[in-house]
């Protein structure tokens, strides 16, 4: 039950005593974190050695550049997309944009948009490009497994080319196995996947040495000058090849977007010290081996590696690209979870695998719709070659559009100089178009598989934003006001015994549930809550800013709960909370009630008849409030009402 200390209407301001720390990394010593990030952060672009280099000096030349100029101008394309893309601008400028500890498209979004000063205009092509990275993020997940798994799998056919039907079936086995292993989490295996990844990168680092020091004139390709010579001889083809360089960068954008699980110093560290030495010794021995073995060309990564050792690679190569795509898995998890939090996406079921990591979540339908993506991507292309053609589309526009979101944060909110962040951002910016047009040119031979993939999303996205603000705008206009209401609550009304929780969408007008509960039970609880969630535009929250309690007299109180786009809603232990703020609430004898809306259209709605209908078709199939917010079933009343939209 409640026990108020009186009736008086005004807010409660207690606070609570304790509150319990944050599941954060503040806890974990750097060494431990740093090999975290090595089995999550880095597992993307620790693998793009199997296929990059291959494909980039395979296209190059294909278009009539010499073997030497193509094998050397490829290196050194990939040692400054390295330095440049990753190192300068994710790792030494883009990770000090944290929303709170927290990166990513949407994070970034979110903190670009609090800045202050700026125009609704630009508001506006933050929110749309936070819906565009959110799309082009889900296209890039689709690839991502598929081709790390496939290249992997083909280091079989290096030694028997017999072996080349076994391709396809065993990569279907391990990626299938992979997705079914999500329901039960990845946590109590997760914590092989940093030594994994430690003794990936320390054989890629092996391997590649070795290779130098049979030819190290290779390193000459350090020099800008073979990149400048490929334009300079051949400028539409060096152009075109910037398509299949970004593929030795894929995965950049998961440095920033795991920032809140590791910090920004042990993922910094990783890079500079680990990741990136082992990632250029290996590209580099791949360069010295087919710059003296012109055939290797098909098979570069397995070109640096001894006979003896090839099949022992094969496996861990294998083990490396299953763990890279669990972590495209994860962050997709974790991306979803974010856009339901900010209204982005429909309510849908997040589940948490474990009770000690926050960030360790499953999403079912996610699930299910990414395996059965990429199993058909495997099907239909066979062959990572056919696959690497349609790769790297939609990470070149992450990258545009994370750069024109830091440029906002560093000039409004860092005060850098203004003409510093220009030049500084246009120069990041511009080489991301240049990269994003050389890949637009993939389109024709399989770019439009990502592309259309995203372009639904948004369609869907975009949807779902338009038909909300229409759906909201009318259960605003058609509610009536709390303070109208309140005035008329104990005129000819039963009060009845007990408490009745009800879930509302704003605190400031009567729950539709609560006017159905009084118009067909004629009666109204001794004590009436509306609960109303909050999303904030910050990862987590603090417990004591978790709550806001106000006592409205007549027995009404309003909660309102606020949430991080992080975390998951659990009204019932917020509500349990609340008795550290004044309000003590049994919560086995409440009744929580909430609305279960049907959707019809109406006659002449804001909407277009297809969005109208598209609109209310994904409303039908979010989850129900119920499970979203886990109340407890067996204390739930749901009223049903009808709205026009």
């Amino acid at each position: 039950m409640i026990i108020p200390p009186h009736d008086d209407a005004g807010p409660l301001t207690a606070f609570p005593k304790s509150a319990p720390e944050s599941l954060r990394h503040s806890a974990r010593s750097t060494p431990l974190l740093m090999l975290g990030a090595m089995g999550v952060v880095f597992g993307d672009i620790g693998t793009s050695p199997l296929y990059a280099l291959r494909f980039i000096v395979q296209s190059t030349e294909s278009a009539g550049i010499a073997h030497s100029m193509a094998v050397m101008g490829s290196i050194s394309m990939v040692f400054w997309a390295l330095i440049l893309v990753v190192t300068v601008k994710y790792v030494l400028i883009i990770l000090r944009a944290d929303n709170y500890g927290e990166g990513g498209t949407l994070a970034l979004a979110v903190l670009a948009h609090r800045s202050p000063g700026l125009s609704r205009r630009v508001k506006s092509m933050i929110g749309i490009g936070a819906i565009i990275g959110l799309a082009l993020f889900y296209g890039d997940a689709l690839l991502t497994p598929a081709i790390t798994v496939l290249s992997a799998i083909e280091g079989l056919t290096v030694e028997n080319s017999a072996l080349e039907p076994l391709v396809v079936p065993l990569s279907l086995v391990i990626l299938i196995g992979l997705f079914m292993l999500q329901s039960r989490g990845t946590h109590k295996i997760g914590v092989l996947f940093g030594p994994l990844m430690l003794f990936w990168f320390l054989a890629l680092a092996g391997l590649g040495a070795m290779s130098l020091w049979n030819d190290p004139t290779i390193l000459l390709a350090i020099n800008p000058l073979y990149t400048l010579d490929i334009f300079l001889a051949a400028p539409w083809v060096a152009f075109v090849s910037l398509g299949a360089v970004v593929l030795a960068v894929t995965g950049c954008e998961a440095i920033y977007a795991d920032m809140g699980h590791f910090g920004r110093k042990p993922i910094q560290y990783t890079w500079l010290f680990v990741a990136l030495p082992a990632l250029l010794l290996n590209y580099f021995g791949q360069g010295a081996a087919i710059l003296q073995e012109p055939k290797l060309v098909g098979f570069a990564f397995f070109s640096v590696i001894p006979q003896w050792a090839h099949w022992p690679m094969v496996i861990l190569a294998t083990m490396a690209a299953a763990i890279a795509s669990q972590a495209v898995i994860t962050g997709v998890f974790s991306m979803t979870q974010q856009a339901v939090q900010l209204g982005k996406l429909p309510r849908m079921e997040i589940r948490h695998t474990s009770a000690a990591d926050y960030g360790q979540i499953y999403v079912p339908r996610v699930n299910l719709l990414l395996a059965v993506g990429v199993v058909l991507l495997v099907l239909i292309f066979r062959h990572s070659d056919n696959l690497l053609a349609a790769y790297g589309l939609a990470v070149t526009g992450v990258m545009v559009i994370d750069t024109f979101n830091a440029g906002i944060v560093a000039g409004k909110q860092w005060r850098w100089p203004a003409l510093f962040a220009f030049f500084l951002f246009g120069a990041i910016g511009f080489s991301d178009f240049i990269f994003l047009a050389a890949n637009s040119l993939k389109i024709p031979v399989g770019g439009w598989l990502p592309l259309l993939f995203a372009i639904v999303i948004i369609i869907i996205l975009d949807t779902w934003r338009r038909g909300r603000r229409v759906h909201l705008e009318k259960v605003r206009n058609d509610s009536l006001p709390l303070s109208l209401f309140l005035e008329r609550a104990d005129k000819n009304t039963v009060r009845v015994a007990g408490i009745g929780i009800f879930m509302a969408s704003r605190i400031d007008v009567v729950p539709g549930a609560l006017l159905h509960n009084l118009k067909h039970n004629k009666v109204l609880h001794e004590r009436v809550v509306i609960a109303n969630v909050v999303v904030d535009e910050t990862p987590t929250v603090r417990p004591e800013n978790r709550l806001e309690i106000e006592r409205l007299g007549k027995g009404f109180y309003t909660v309102r709960i606020h949430c991080g786009f992080f975390e998951t809603p659990d009204v019932p232990q917020a509500l349990e909370d609340a008795r550290h703020f004044g309000l003590a609430l049994d919560l086995n004898s409440v009744t929580f009630f909430i609305g279960r809306e049907t959707l019809v259209q109406a006659e002449h709605s804001e909407l277009p008849r297809w969005r109208n209908w598209l609109y209310r078709v994904t409303a039908s199939n979010a989850l129900s409030p119920a499970r979203f917010y886990q109340l407890p079933p067996n204390r739930v009343v749901e009223l049903g009402t009808q709205i026009t939209i």
